[in-house]
């Protein structure tokens, strides 16, 4: 199933946020505010730019399901991200990642396995997920695998070919 078929609106409420990157490759990370990978924006924001005229955005889903590390309003994250890491790739409305409420994006996203062949429930914030143009799940990156690291690079790389 393509995840560009899923409804998810964006941080400000408008709907269908997946139609903005429709046909892009794109990388999808859950992120929060206020956690020790939070610095990981800077490297989510430069792969951005650095692939964006050759079809690539990143999409950043807002989560609070990790020792409550997102817990603003969309109207604080957005001045955040965008004050703190000039962040200019789409954000999603806050949505669960994990449990019963799991949201339909993450249902989807979390059936593909990583290189280690970890599947299932997002272990912690800025898990990484790339998509093909065809909204097919390519690959799965753990939180701590940097943004700007090699086999993501690599990965997107392929995509974009």
């Amino acid at each position: 199933m393509s995840i560009y078929q899923i409804p998810i609106a964006s941080l400000q409420g408008s709907p269908a946020l997946l139609n903005l990157v429709e046909g892009k490759v794109t990388l999808v990370v859950n992120v929060a505010s206020a956690c020790g990978l939070t610095p990981q924006y800077t490297a989510l924001e430069q792969i951005h730019e650095q692939f964006a005229e050759r079809g690539f955005s990143v999409v950043g889903v807002p989560c609070n399901q990790f020792m409550g590390q997102e817990p603003g309003t969309p109207e604080e994250i957005a001045e955040f991200c965008s004050s703190t890491y000039g962040v200019t790739f789409p954000l999603s409305e806050k949505v669960d990642v994990n449990g019963d409420a799991r949201h339909a994006l993450y249902a989807e996203l979390t059936q593909k396995a990583d290189s280690e062949a970890v599947d299932g429930d997002i272990r912690w914030n800025f898990e990484k997920f790339l998509v093909g143009r065809n909204g097919d799940v390519l690959a799965r990156f753990s939180p701590m695998v940097l943004p700007d690291a090699p086999e993501v690079l690599s990965a997107i790389e392929s995509a974009l070919a």
